[in-house]
């Protein structure tokens, strides 16, 4: 499985020019509102030291990292939800996605006009918040009137949704999304405030060390809210990512910056939408798997193929650690550290896992 992050934010916030950091795109980008004007989309690999440990334990042809899928959808304005500016086609780009990464301008700069003609980050958050809760109050709204009348029909199944619906539309009339709800709206229920958000404070270069007030105050929002929260310089990762690996290493040192933003956008991904990666090492190829926390051996076995959730027989495990520490899977066999686990396995991070399926 590869995860989708969508890019969200006002127009002018940096959006396309992280896009195209995070993914090496080459989306467009422009002083004025609108440049995008349809979605772009890009696969970012995902850095995992613990693939390079085993490439050098283990032959291979090829080494295989997981992904995730970024999408820049288009800038949101006031009124999106009755299709003031592309909202329309922006809200059903965010339907798409699994979570938002929301691009939130915390810096100054003449020559690029903020939207609303003035950097008050907060503001500019509950601008977005608000479209999206505003079209799910519309959707929920919608819902509702379809299951009363099923409800006064005697439906039993209508007059319990009906309920769910009616606390629903409360929270979100009352600015709460549905992912703060004590009970979540129901599934199949497609909603726009359901979605885990990364707050993404934009700064300037100079203010990486020492985040400015505006970013401080987005912390502090993404921590009310249970968000995750990262800081970055579209603009510095989007020149660094146009130079090759030496450049980039010795720009960085130069510079001080010690991580660039990927790593810390996949960490908060992964974290938000709780993922684990695992590993599979056959026919000589090396590769990484992305699968959500708890699943169980047969879910992970699907990922690689769908037919093998249903032909799973059992699964030969072992940790990265261990493999290394053995020093590979021939010693790690003779001393007994391999183990054999069944359809209850719950996939651990980090397992490196063979797969024993039904032909």
């Amino acid at each position: 499985m590869s995860a989708k992050l969508g890019l969200v934010g006002l127009p002018n916030v940096g959006k396309s020019t992280l896009f195209n950091a995070l993914t090496r795109g080459h989306a467009p980008v422009a002083p004025y509102p609108f440049t995008t004007t349809d979605r772009n989309v890009g696969v970012a690999p995902v850095d995992d030291a613990r693939l390079t440990r085993l490439a050098a334990l283990i032959p291979h042809d090829q080494l295989i990292p997981t992904s995730l899928e970024f999408v820049d959808i288009a800038g949101l304005v006031q009124g999106a939800h009755q299709g003031e500016g592309l909202g329309n086609q922006f809200l059903s780009h965010v339907f798409a996605v699994d979570a938002l990464l929301h691009v939130v301008r915390c810096f100054e700069d003449p020559n690029l006009p903020h939207v609303m003609n003035s950097v008050e980050p907060l503001r500019d958050v509950d601008v977005i918040n608000t479209e999206l809760l505003l079209k799910d109050l519309e959707i929920v709204e919608r819902r509702l009137q379809k299951e009363q009348k099923l409800a006064k029909s005697g439906d039993q199944h209508a007059r319990a949704l009906v309920e769910t619906l009616e606390q629903c539309r409360q929270a979100l009339g009352q600015g709460t999304p549905v992912r703060r709800m004590p009970d979540p709206a129901p599934n199949g229920l497609e909603l726009l405030t359901r979605k885990p958000v990364i707050y993404a404070a934009n700064v300037d270069e100079a203010s990486l060390d020492a985040p400015p007030p505006a970013a401080q105050q987005l912390a502090r929002r993404a921590q009310d809210e249970q968000a995750q929260f990262v800081v970055v310089c579209a603009k510095l990762e989007a020149e660094l990512a146009e130079l090759d690996e030496a450049d980039r290493v010795a720009m960085m040192r130069e510079l001080g910056v010690k991580e660039s933003a990927l790593p810390l956008v996949v960490r908060s991904g992964y974290a938000l939408l709780n993922l684990i990666t695992f590993f599979t090492t056959i026919s000589r190829i090396i590769q990484a798997w992305t699968v959500t926390r708890g699943a169980k051996a047969p879910q992970a076995a699907g990922v690689i193929h769908t037919d093998f959730e249903r032909q799973f027989i059992r699964a030969e495990v072992i940790s990265v650690d261990a493999f290394v520490r053995c020093g590979g899977e021939a010693q790690a066999r003779s001393q007994g550290l391999l183990r054999v686990e069944g359809k209850d396995y719950v996939v651990q991070d980090g397992d490196v896992i063979h797969f024993r399926i039904s032909q």
